[in-house]
């Protein structure tokens, strides 16, 4: 497939912020297609890397001497966290400054103990594609199996899995080992094939703790390596004006589905079913995030689940939404499929419950609207309902 530029739903945002992203999701190339007259400072160039982190205070020298310039991009920032005093400190000085803050991670700026400019500059996200960026170059078996990282997107097919490996093993040997973010990386090799099988599930870190032989502190801390280095994240229960008694740990998704097939071991004994199940909830995820993330008013993502196994894959949350959704990988629609919606509803009428699955056809059963998949991914544009 040629390669070409997709225009991103990211929106351009007049004040200082953070863009943070896992690798290949496309912050550079969409700083390189949507802003104009402004001072790179690319981290990832050695040449300046090791001028920066010799003398911070040249950043300040560099800025002041570029008066006609008004936006500064720093690309990596986290690699010099040490360099936010100073971008703290030209944006106290000059209010028209802009200042854009790339970064693949937030672990080293957390770690270093300097905050987010104070809260002076905004924190947005950049996510793989979203099927609404892509139209008709948007398929959803394709998706499935490869993700929609946008490093990887034009490749051929052939290509796309040799690719994701690439991908994993680049992050483990340049964020995790040279980083020295664990002492022992075949436990972390480990690690990485056992949580595979907690994607789209809750958290069960002692049952991952037995399965890779490490002890669960350990595990957490991988666990924490994987959320910094933003290639995974969780979901916390939905508990508002609970009625039932609830479960408490979050569920776990990696950032795209292309990642986690390639983590997750196959094999004669797994079920391809569930496997693609997994798969199709996490690509369900991962365009709920960044619907969120590119919506200009804030919205919460959670799920629900009762002790007593009632469970709703994903429930949207703000003053303008309350969208209970619940995804299955089938093209039937059964009774039972809809049981665990009626429940939610029950409990909360003032929500929209919605069924998404592999059909071709769009419902309303008792009260829930009923969306083919591919319907559904394509018609998510941040700004609008879900719907």
């Amino acid at each position: 497939m040629e390669e070409k530029y997709i225009p991103r739903f990211f929106p351009k945002i007049k004040e200082s912020f953070f863009l943070f992203g896992p690798r290949g999701t496309g912050k550079s190339t969409w700083i390189q297609k949507n802003l104009k007259n402004y001072l790179m400072i690319d981290l990832l160039d050695a040449d300046k890397y090791r001028s920066l982190q010799a003398k911070p205070e040249r950043l300040k020298q560099e800025v002041e001497a570029h008066t006609n310039i008004n936006l500064i991009v720093i690309d990596e920032v986290q690699k010099l966290p040490e360099l936010l005093s100073i971008v703290h400190s030209l944006m106290e000085k000059n209010k028209s400054l802009q200042f854009i803050l790339t970064g693949s991670s937030a672990r080293k700026i957390k770690r270093s103990g300097v905050d987010l400019l104070g809260g002076r500059a905004l924190k947005s996200g950049m996510h793989p594609f979203m099927a609404g960026e892509l139209g008709p170059l948007f398929h959803l078996e394709e998706s499935l199996k490869y993700g929609l990282i946008p490093m990887h997107f034009f490749k051929e097919a052939s290509m796309k899995e040799r690719a994701l490996n690439s991908y994993i093993d680049l992050y483990i040997k340049e964020e995790v080992q040279m980083e020295s973010m664990v002492r022992n990386i075949g436990n972390f090799h480990r690690f990485l094939e056992a949580v595979s099988f907690s994607h789209s599930s809750i958290l069960n870190i002692s049952n991952i703790s037995r399965e890779c032989q490490v002890q669960r502190k350990t595990v957490e801390g991988y666990i924490n390596i994987l959320y910094d280095l933003l290639l995974a994240y969780s979901i916390p229960v939905f508990s508002k004006r609970a009625k039932r008694i609830l479960v408490q740990h979050p569920k776990f998704y990696f950032f795209d589905t292309g990642v986690y097939r390639t983590l997750r071991p196959k094999g004669p004994l797994d079920n391809p079913h569930e496997i693609d199940g997994a798969a199709l909830e996490g690509l369900v995820a991962q365009h709920l995030k960044a619907w969120i993330d590119y919506t200009p008013h804030p919205c919460s993502l959670f799920y629900w689940r009762t002790k007593s196994g009632s469970e709703v894959d994903f429930v949207i949350y703000s003053q303008k939404y309350f969208k209970a959704i619940e995804v299955k990988n089938s093209d039937k629609i059964r009774n039972e499929d809809l049981r665990s919606l009626k429940t939610f509803y029950k409990d909360y009428p003032e929500s929209t419950p919605i069924f998404l699955y592999r059909g071709k056809e769009r419902l309303l059963i008792d009260n829930i609207l009923c969306i083919p998949c591919q319907e559904f991914f394509l018609s998510l544009i941040p700004g609008t309902d879900i719907l």
